[in-house]
């Protein structure tokens, strides 16, 4: 229960601390959209190896599939509704909803691989990808939606308490789901996460950094598929 309480913190620590971050300073846009392309990078890796991979061998390509697109669509529809919402600038609080809707199941997948052994890859690709969306995503609310720190940080560690106490949950209930509902619910993060790169991370990492990003975006990625 120790280890699935620490890997819990160290998925959920960085949100808390890059959200801190975003609403106390305003880093460069190069700096910013380096570190949102190289948690993109980490969080592709992750999605391929540690939580479609397993669907697809496990429940076929029927269930997979479905589970994917199940994951894809329910953050963009969150995320067109907070758009609709609040406008063009609703970028930081969909970056925030993509935390917390790919980072649940995520950090269950997470807390329930422990009982094997873990998955350092994913502890690593659901870190480094949420000290980005945190920093970024915290900043943008304080710049575009004159959040007061105090409320937003409130928020931002509420979602970071959540995915702690999700990974002790997946833990805890391990033994009692079948392999196949796993990988089940690790395929529907990886489709959440997707839906979170395509249309909030990556657009955004463009946009700040420029055509380099795809560097930073290529070494994400690598470090995690070496991890692997």
């Amino acid at each position: 229960m120790l280890t699935a309480v620490l890997y819990g913190l160290a998925t959920a620590i960085p949100i808390a601390v890059g959200a801190a971050i975003g609403l106390r300073w305003d880093l460069p846009n190069p700096i910013l959209a380096t570190l949102m392309a190289f948690g993109a990078g980490t969080m592709i890796a992750a999605v391929s190896t540690e939580l479609f991979e397993p669907a697809f061998t496990q429940a076929g390509t029927g269930v997979a599939a479905l589970a994917l697109f199940s994951g894809t669509a329910v953050y963009v529809v969150a995320d067109r509704l907070v758009e609709t919402k609040l406008g063009s600038s609703a970028i930081g609080p969909a970056l925030m909803i993509g935390v917390f809707l790919d980072g649940v199941p995520e950090n269950t997948a997470l807390g329930v691989s422990l009982t094997a052994g873990g998955s350092l890859v994913l502890v690593v690709a659901i870190a480094v990808g949420n000290v980005p969306e945190a920093v970024s995503g915290a900043s943008l609310m304080r710049r575009e939606h004159d959040a007061s720190g105090r409320s937003a940080l409130a928020m931002w560690t509420f979602t970071a308490v959540v995915l702690v106490a999700v990974t002790v949950g997946g833990y805890a209930m391990a033994d009692a789901i079948p392999s196949t509902a796993i990988s089940v619910v690790q395929a529907f993060a990886g489709g959440a996460t997707l839906g979170v790169l395509a249309n909030s991370l990556m657009p955004e990492a463009y946009r700040e950094g420029g055509w380099w990003v795809g560097l930073a975006t290529a070494a994400g990625f690598l470090l995690a598929f070496v991890l692997g």
